[in-house]
This record gives structure tokens, sequence and C-alpha cells, in this order.
């Protein structure tokens, strides 16, 4: 099995170091790059074609959020977890509106770390309950209440259902057996959320959902 490539983006070499002893345990991933901020990470992209890029948010130069917001006005297809710290909470909350496909904290374990990653490479979220416990309490302060929802609701009961499940960060496998069908149709409901909440993405979904009040994990 041909490894996934990773790009590490963080100005701490320490982090940088720590990353790739834990990562170059496993014969699944090979380190192709690191970058020191969110310019040199964009530069280096085409040249080392990273399959996930583990990005911390506060970087000189060039931080996490900027970085991100130029991948995705290039369509750049590679996906991105997030590097985060206890401390930041909104920065985390605005990754996840320009759809980084998980978040890790820099004391994360090996396995959540291998976790996360091969969700990313599969383009499924992993959002763990720690950090949507966190996501929650940052937007109960930030967001006004939401608007009561209007008697023909923006989901169905089975879409709302496989949304709440996707926010504790279930696999579509997952989310599959426990509904009881297929995982395709799994994706075929989420491809329909998607459409009805304007977004591109499972995070940007789990976050639109909560911002409107659909969702109440």
């Amino acid at each position: 099995m041909t490894p996934y490539k990773i790009l590490i983006v963080d100005d701490h070499f320490v982090v940088r170091e720590g990353l790739k002893l834990i990562l170059e345990t496993s014969e699944q991933f090979q380190v192709v790059g690191e970058a020191r901020n969110g310019e040199e990470a964009i530069s280096l992209i085409d040249e080392v074609v990273p399959d996930v890029i583990l990005m911390d948010l506060n970087m000189p130069v060039m931080s996490g959020l900027e970085a991100m917001k130029v991948l995705k006005s290039r369509n750049c297809p590679v996906p991105v977890i997030i590097l985060t710290t206890y401390n930041e909470d909104e920065l985390m909350i605005n990754g996840l509106a320009l759809g980084a496909k998980g978040y890790l904290l820099k004391d994360t374990d090996r396995d959540n770390l291998f976790r996360n990653i091969e969700s990313a490479v599969r383009g499924e979220t992993l959002l763990s309950a720690d950090i949507m416990a966190r996501v929650l309490a940052a937007r109960e302060h930030q967001v006004p209440a939401a608007a009561p929802q209007s008697e023909e609701p923006l989901l169905t009961e089975k879409e709302t259902y496989i949304l709440q499940c996707v926010a504790r960060g279930y696999k579509s496998k997952e989310i599959a057996y426990d509904v009881g069908i297929s995982e395709r149709t799994v994706k075929a409901h989420l491809t329909n959320i998607y459409n009805k909440l304007g977004v591109d993405s499972r995070s940007q979904a789990v976050m639109t959902a909560l911002e409107r009040g659909i969702l109440q994990i």
C-alpha cells in the first residue's frame, strides 16, 4: 500500500518533529514536507503533492486560516486538518467554516492522529466529542439564539439524524449500520443536506446547521 503523504505546517520545530516521529512509526504515512507558515505551505503543495495537510492556526507571515482561504480560492483538493490548542476556539470555528476536515489538539495521541488522517483522506470530517463540546460552548457566546423554525423543517427527520451523527464524528459506514441503510444511501442523504444548506462539506454542514438551530447536540 502506498503511504499517505503528509505536509506538516507549524512554526514550532518541536511540534513538527514530534508529529513526524509519531507518523514515522507507521508505514501507512510519509512526511513529504514541513513548513513554518502558511506561505511556505502554499509554495510547497505543488512540489510535494500531499494527501493531507496538518495545519497550525497561529503562525507568523501567514496564519493557517489565511492559508486555508488561499487554498479554497484555488480550489485545492488537499484536505486540511487543523492543529489547535486549548485557547483557540474562535479560530477553530472559522477553520470549520472554511472546510477543515478535522481538528487535533497538539497533545493528541497516536491513534487519534492516525484516525483523523485516514478520515480526511476518505473525504470525511472527524469531529471528536471534546472538540464539538468546545465549538458548541463557543457558539453559545458568539451566535444569537436561532429564530424558531418554520412549520416546514428544512431537513427531514432522517437527514437531521444523519447530520447529528456526522457532528459526533461517526463515519458513513457507522451511520449506515446504525440507520439500517447502505453507505451509498448515507452519502446520497449527505448530498441532499449539502444542497439544502448551501454548503459543500461535512464540516460546513454541521456549522450551518448549528447556526440555524437545526442541530441540538
